[in-house]
């Protein structure tokens, strides 16, 4: 699944939105077309936004932020009824394994994350150690993953995920098919993790960069 920016069922917000990305196109000189081949998208993705009912996901919202120079609270017109609270509930190695156990954790978590984003209660935040996932997953990086996992494991098969292994470690990786019952695990910059079981899987909701988080 992928996560949307949650203010489609609040039209007043969605509007906010829209206006102010028209405003801040305009002030950057930027039409839609160019605005959205900046954002590494299709030639029409920000007219759609702009002129349908088409949301963004929080990454590509984030990514047209930057494209346009504005913060997305200003984008969004913050308020505290968008604003979520993610607990932290562990660091996730992106080359070793989380730790500590979420489960370990107390339910405020050891810190916890402001989001403007309306999010689902059923979110945790994970903060990412190491190099092997760059260049997407950043040192300090924080992840959103869903608490329990909702999709059978094949539907992960070629995704980015947080797992935890059958033998207790935890790791942020790229998740492949293996042998029988097992699979294999990926990361960019470090080798191969194979032929393990996995206990949990959190899928990513959203990522957060370090400088958004608190």
């Amino acid at each position: 699944m992928t996560a949307r920016l949650c203010l489609g069922y609040k039209p007043q917000m969605t509007q906010i939105w829209k206006e102010r990305l028209a405003k801040a196109l305009e002030e950057k000189g930027l039409n839609m077309l160019t605005a959205s081949r900046m954002a590494g998208k299709s030639d029409t993705y920000v007219r759609d936004l702009l002129k349908r009912d088409k949301e963004p996901t929080i990454e590509n919202f984030i990514n047209l932020a930057k494209v346009v120079g504005k913060p997305v609270s200003y984008l969004i017109g913050e308020t505290d009824e968008l604003k979520s609270i993610i607990p932290v509930m562990g660091l996730i190695g992106a080359g070793a394994e989380v730790m500590p156990d979420f489960e370990q954790v107390p339910p405020e978590g050891l810190d916890q994350i402001e989001v403007p984003f309306a999010l689902p209660d059923e979110m945790i935040a994970l903060e990412v150690r190491g190099s092997s996932m760059l260049p997407v997953y950043r040192d300090g990086t924080a992840i959103i993953v869903y608490r329990h996992q909702r999709k059978p494991l094949a539907s992960f098969y070629g995704e980015d995920a947080a797992v935890r292994t059958s033998d207790g470690r935890r790791f942020l990786k790229t998740i492949m098919r293996g042998g029988p019952d097992t699979v294999n695990l990926f990361s960019w910059n470090a080798a191969p993790i194979e032929g393990v079981r996995l206990e949990w899987i959190g899928e990513i909701f959203a990522t957060i960069p370090k400088s958004s988080g608190k």
